[in-house]
């Protein structure tokens, strides 16, 4: 399941690629726009920062902008960044510890196949493709 944090980190960098054109928006017009509390939007940031998916700069006309254009991003990418595992089961996450059982498990295909899915899916959509004028 996605997380409200996976969720309103597309809602910021869709945000960001809508404005573009503005430079750097603060923060609290961003919160302002979506509904989301500033003080949570401030934690899903400084992870969209480390990531390398969206600059800030502080400051009068600082705030937040997009690294790249909103094409490059893929939404698997934000979403892995956001929420970490994006494993359907918990033997199938990296970090995992080799599962005992993994030669002889009657739906560990299956796990992989909806891994597999989801992560094409996900990787084959771009921002582009959520903001309103992608020719709905």
């Amino acid at each position: 399941m996605i997380s409200t944090k996976g969720r309103y980190a597309l809602r910021v960098m869709l945000d960001l690629a809508q404005h573009a054109e503005d430079g750097f928006i603060p923060l609290r017009d961003i919160a302002e726009r979506q509904g989301i509390s500033k003080k949570y939007l401030e934690i899903i940031v400084r992870d969209l920062v480390s990531g390398g998916l969206i600059t800030g700069q502080s400051g009068k006309n600082g705030g937040y902008r997009l690294c790249r254009q909103p094409d490059a991003y893929p939404i698997g990418e934000i979403l892995t960044l956001t929420e970490g595992s994006m494993s359907s089961v918990a033997c199938l996450a990296q970090s995992a510890a080799p599962c005992p059982r993994a030669a002889d498990c009657p739906t560990l295909p299956l796990w992989k196949e909806y891994d597999q899915l989801t992560h094409d899916f996900l990787y084959s959509k771009k921002l582009t493709d959520l903001l309103p004028d992608a020719g709905r």
